[in-house]
């Protein structure tokens, strides 16, 4: 089957059962995309199916199928030299620590911005609120996507 990656298409021979998660960091390598608790609970594996966030270990890959997927290596431009605003805002806000839940905060933080722009800060704790951060990060996190909000950001 087909799957488009960060604007790139890809055959690839999988299981019916084989998740989206394992698909992208052991099939294509992008291991940006983290395995943490494996039952959609945690949010680390979020990725971006058609601009929608999704836990990617619970995501078949036979779902996916000529539908455009977003890692968090899609989100930089010009080869990884120009950070997406939000990426950008994390390492400004100093928004991780041991990073692990990292890759899922940030895609879920596009996620709200494409669809909500200018959020409250209410609003980005309900939109943040799949997705766990075990050092406690929170308020760091809260401002980045704040931050990558304003249009000054871009």
């Amino acid at each position: 089957m087909r799957v488009i990656v960060n604007g790139a298409e890809h055959e690839v021979l999988a299981p019916g059962y084989e998740t989206l998660l394992t698909t992208l960091r052991d099939r294509l390598e992008l291991t940006g995309t983290k395995l943490v608790c494996g039952r959609g609970e945690c949010g680390a594996c979020t990725v971006l199916v058609d601009g929608v966030s999704v836990y990617s270990c619970i995501t078949l890959t036979a779902a996916c199928a000529d539908v455009a997927i977003t890692t968090v290596e899609g989100l930089a431009k010009d080869g990884g030299d120009t950070l997406h605003r939000v990426q950008r805002a994390f390492i400004e806000h100093d928004a991780l620590q041991c990073g692990f839940c990292t890759p899922g905060q940030i895609m879920a933080a596009v996620a709200l911005l494409d669809e909500q722009p200018n959020p409250s800060e209410a609003d980005v704790k309900r939109g943040m609120s799949g997705n766990l951060c075990r050092c406690g990060t929170y308020p760091k996190i809260v401002r980045a996507v704040l931050a990558a909000a304003e249009p000054a950001s871009d």
